[in-house]
Order: C-alpha cells, then sequence, then structure tokens
C-alpha cells in the first residue's frame, strides 16, 4: 500500500473525527488510527529492510573470510611444521607459509571491502529513495494544509460576516 494514500486515510479521519468543545482537539477511533500506523509501517521502502540485510550479509561474509583465513593459516602451519621436519626444505615452507598468510589476508581484506562497498551502495540507495517519498510527502502535506487553510479563511469569513450583521441588526432595532 502506498504511503502517501495511507496518509489520506489519516487525513479523512482526521476529518470525521468528533471535536471537542473545548481547545480544538478531536477525538479519534483509536483501532482505526492503530490499523492505518501498522500499515504505514508495512509500507516503509523494501531498499530500507535490503540495506539491512546487505549488512548482515557483509558480517556474514567478514565471519566468512576470517574462518577460512584462519583455516587457510592453520593449514598453512601444519604444512610448515611438516617442512620443518625436513631440514632441506624448511626455507621453502617459510616461502609458502608467508604466501599462504598472505593471500589468506589479502582475500579477506578483498571480501570485507566488497561486501562494505555493496553495504554502503545498498544503504545510499535506501536513503535516497527514503528521501525522495519523504519530499512527496511534504509537497503532499503542504499542500492539503494550504487548502485545508484557504477553506478555513473562508469559514472564518463567513462567521465574521455573520457577526457583522447582526451587530448592525441589532443596532438598528428601536430600544424599548
Amino acid at each position: 500500500m502506498d504511503i502517501l494514500h495511507l496518509i489520506d486515510r489519516l487525513e479523512e479521519l482526521l476529518s470525521e473525527a468528533r471535536k471537542l468543545p473545548v481547545g480544538g482537539g478531536v477525538v479519534v477511533n483509536r483501532g482505526k488510527l492503530a490499523d492505518i500506523v501498522d500499515r504505514m509501517r508495512v509500507a516503509v521502502p523494501r531498499e530500507v529492510y535490503d540495506a539491512r540485510e546487505v549488512v548482515e550479509r557483509r558480517d556474514q561474509l567478514l565471519r566468512e573470510a576470517r574462518d577460512e583465513a584462519e583455516q587457510l593459516l592453520a593449514h598453512a602451519r601444519e604444512q610448515l611444521e611438516a617442512r620443518l621436519a625436513e631440514t632441506e626444505v624448511v626455507k621453502a615452507a617459510h616461502e609458502r607459509a608467508a604466501e599462504l598468510v598472505a593471500e589468506a589476508q589479502s582475500r579477506a581484506t578483498e571480501l570485507g571491502r566488497s561486501s562494505e562497498e555493496q553495504a554502503r551502495a545498498r544503504l545510499d540507495e535506501a536513503q535516497q529513495t527514503s528521501h525522495e517519498q519523504m519530499r512527496e510527502s511534504d509537497v503532499y502535506a503542504l499542500q492539503t494544509l494550504r487548502k485545508l487553510e484557504g477553506e478555513l479563511e473562508g469559514f472564518l469569513t463567513t462567521v465574521r460576516r455573520g457577526v457583522d450583521a447582526l451587530e448592525i441588526r441589532s443596532a438598528e432595532r428601536p430600544k424599548d
């Protein structure tokens, strides 16, 4: 359901509300109001939820990258220890272990960077969509309030004319 439609429903609910005799407050049906608020929650742009999923996915990828890096390091250590047993290949084992460590770190860094870029892009997209919808909502609310202001000014003018007419009529009557 479109959020602008829900704002229209809120406006209708307010216009149908019973006015309090003092203060300008109104009595609104709590159930109807709660229903519209619940529907507004559902109407929140999917991008906001998608951004949350992207962040969670990024965190999962980082955990997986760390786990994989730890596994690669453990594997590298095992290989290193096995090669250390063979004295003629000690130097080669050190070099390979260093390569594996660098490779694991590079891969973990790249996975982290990639997931952060993805999360940032989704968040930017969600924020842009949200800002656009807020601008549209603000424009609609301003238009509605200006229309209501005009109607109220018309009512006020009518009331003033009625008061003026009654005062003139009262002044023209002969005093007893």
